[in-house]
């Protein structure tokens, strides 16, 4: 695990030798770890500690942040459109598409795609309301932010330590004009959840071009969006981490279990300073 925090973009092969032995050992068992879901499974128990301990704040927020793929990590073939990488111990969906290169959890195009800044891959996050990851799911860097609301939000799965089903359901989203459409909108009204996304102008305006058959308007909290902003600064600690601030790596799935792992730390830090009895 040390070897594979420390590796935060060097190439591999840099990896100091006299710390951590031969950097094919660390990758290999890094590469393990992100097929059969190890760090999905850590990030979870951590999760299920805080959330015990009453360090989740369930007003949750969503972004995605776009990261450029280097050459070292976009020398494979792609498809044109790709499914996303998420959750690697649960079953695919039958419209996901493996690659042979990476075996059976990996995506067919290595979510690696084309946007205005060339080949690039997209991270899409929801953080608590402390800015802490909760769930990520990566994609090509061409996917829209607003489809994959759900599918993100579908990620969310905190176990509990006694008893009972884990939490899968916030209390609050909040996200920007993005992801503001009738059908997450719906989605979210559906599981009881309360939606803090501003509207699109011409939303406001095609409603009110209708009258009164345009209907009432969405509520929208705007002291509550207030505090969306923590997700943007996850996103700007996460990139501290060079090898996530640029993608250096093949694989999808071994480039998603960096952003676990940089999860996982982020929420080992709050017991460094927490009273035992939290701990």
């Amino acid at each position: 695990m040390k070897g594979a925090a420390h590796r935060t973009g060097i190439p591999w092969r840099d990896l100091p030798r006299e710390r951590f032995g031969p950097w094919q050992t660390v990758w290999k068992r890094h590469r393990r770890y992100a097929a059969d879901g190890t760090w999905d499974h850590v990030l979870q128990q951590l999760l299920a500690t805080a959330d015990a301990a009453g360090k989740i704040s369930w007003d949750v927020s969503v972004d995605a942040t776009i990261t450029r793929a280097h050459q070292h990590a976009s020398n494979t073939t792609r498809p044109e459109q790709d499914t996303g990488a998420g959750v690697n111990h649960r079953p695919r969906g039958e419209d996901f598409v493996h690659s042979s290169l990476g075996g059976a959890r990996e995506p067919a195009g290595h979510d690696i795609g084309r946007s205005r800044g060339g080949l690039t891959t997209k991270i899409h996050a929801v953080v608590d309301g402390n800015g802490r990851p909760l769930a990520a799911v990566v994609t090509g860097g061409q996917r829209n932010d607003g489809a994959m609301l759900i599918e993100v939000l579908a990620e969310i799965r905190v176990p509990r330590l006694g008893p009972g089903r884990p939490r899968t359901r916030p209390d609050a989203v909040l996200a920007d004009r993005a992801y503001t459409s009738r059908i997450n909108r719906g989605h979210l009204a559906r599981r009881g959840i309360t939606g803090v996304i501003p509207q699109k102008p011409d939303e406001i305006a095609a409603r009110q071009r209708r009258g009164s058959r345009g209907g009432r308007p969405p509520g929208f909290d705007v002291v509550a969006h207030k505090g969306r902003n923590v997700v943007e600064r996850s996103f700007a600690l996460a990139k501290q981490w060079r090898g996530l601030a640029t993608r250096y790596d093949k694989l999808a799935l071994t480039y998603r279990d960096a952003v676990v792992l940089a999860a996982c730390i982020t929420w080992t830090k709050i017991y460094e300073t927490c009273p035992r009895p939290c701990c």
